[in-house]
């Protein structure tokens, strides 16, 4: 049986679409919790993003994770961990990018009202974690698609 390979083509589409996605994201800044309390869309928009961001890496980890290392994640937080046991991503990018799950199943699942305070302070951070996962996976799908 053939091993499978990584489907580059994929993976370089969904890193394009979180490239869009912080872009879009970017526009929109800067934010504080009373623009966000004062503007449902640009609240939905930002809602949309941040989830739209965790949706594609996970996507993505899961099919690195499932070519690389034979096996898929249980969840969206392990995804980021074979990411880093495949040699993908930093352990520091794994460990800042993780709570973003957390924060993507608060909104998605709607456990608890939404705090403003929490999301608006959490798109910094999210615009520069997920930029430097695009960097990082993108040189790691390159130099896996070269070897």
């Amino acid at each position: 049986m053939t091993p499978r390979r990584l489907d580059v083509e994929v993976l370089r589409n969904k890193l394009d679409a979180v490239d869009r996605a912080t872009t879009t994201l970017q526009s929109i800044t800067p934010l504080d919790a009373d623009k966000l309390r004062s503007e449902p869309v640009t609240a939905a928009a930002v809602e949309r993003l941040t989830c739209r961001l965790v949706d594609l890496a996970a996507d993505v980890n899961t099919h690195i994770g499932s070519v690389v290392l034979g096996r898929a994640p249980e969840n969206y937080r392990e995804s980021f961990d074979l990411m880093e046991q495949a040699g993908a991503l930093t352990g520091e990018l794994v460990e800042k990018i993780k709570p973003s799950v957390g924060m993507r199943n608060a909104i998605v699942h709607e456990y608890l009202r939404i705090d403003y305070d929490i999301v608006a302070a959490a798109v910094p951070l999210a615009l520069e974690t997920y930029s430097e996962y695009r960097k990082q996976v993108a040189g790691y799908v390159y130099d896996q698609a070269a070897g």
